[in-house]
């Protein structure tokens, strides 16, 4: 096996590896791993490869959720729907934005998530609200600015995603989190055949990386059990990880900005 199948076979272990252990934001990581690590050396080619990638874990996840009744399935439809259209409209955005530039806001990006991640989940009682204007209203422009957001970076965007679905339907958080992932698959397939279609996804690389994180996902998931009780001790060192990742890329990145 050659050098460069390791690294992407290995790079996606490590986001799949994150994603069983910790259940979300290990696809952050994707398109750091496909550039620094694997060597891919166009930053949209990375992105769009990536968002492929994420778009399978994504629907893996989901259907664990799914035969666990956590989906609630109209919304989750809906939400999907409405949010792929943002994510055409986010990834069309990204692939006409200049490759560092577009790799250093993903640095920026990288800090915020950071920074959610070190809050601590909590359960909270929440109110299903009355399915009418209103609400469709909130659920519409919260899908669409999500999947924009999510095609723009293409990161799966749960973060995003989960509180959106809580705010405009009342959903409690195990429902929100389950019936988000359809709409994560979704939106880093449209982003990823967008992509796709201006020649910019590795499929080959795409495969050996999915590959990766099938196997770390297992290992992740069987790890996870063990270390339950550390599960805050594990969101902070990851998110110390995500921190040192951001200050890399933006690092690399700030002086090709400064020159342009």
């Amino acid at each position: 096996m050659s050098t460069s199948i390791l690294s992407a076979v290995g790079s996606g272990g490590i986001v799949g590896f994150m994603l069983g252990l910790l259940g979300g934001g290990g696809s952050i990581l994707a398109t750091p791993l496909l550039l620094y690590v694997v060597g891919v050396t166009q930053p949209h080619v990375a992105i769009g490869t990536g968002a492929l990638a994420v778009s399978v874990n994504a629907f893996a996840n989901f259907a664990t959720h799914a035969i666990k009744g956590h989906v609630w399935w109209r919304c989750a439809a809906v939400f999907s729907a409405l949010g792929v259209l943002g994510a055409l409209g986010g990834s069309s955005l990204g692939k006409a934005v200049d490759g560092d530039r577009l790799i250093f806001l993903f640095g920026i990006l990288m800090v915020v998530v950071g920074v959610l991640m070190l809050k601590p989940k909590k359960s909270v009682a929440v109110d299903c609200g009355p399915v009418d204007l209103r609400m469709c209203l909130a659920t519409a422009a919260a899908a669409l600015a999500a999947g924009a957001a999510s095609g723009f970076f293409g990161v799966g965007g749960g973060f995003l995603i989960v509180p959106g679905l809580m705010l405009a339907t009342g959903m409690p958080m195990i429902n929100a989190i389950g019936t988000s992932l359809l709409s994560v698959g979704a939106f880093g397939l449209a982003t990823a055949l967008n992509y796709a279609s201006s020649g910019l996804v590795d499929w080959w690389l795409a495969v050996e990386f999915i590959g990766g994180g099938i196997v770390g996902g297992v290992l992740g998931m069987l790890l996870a059990t063990r270390l339950s009780a550390y599960k805050n001790i594990l969101h902070r060192l990851f998110s110390a990880l995500i921190f040192a990742v951001a200050a890399y890329i933006l690092y690399r990145n700030w002086g090709t900005l400064l020159t342009r």
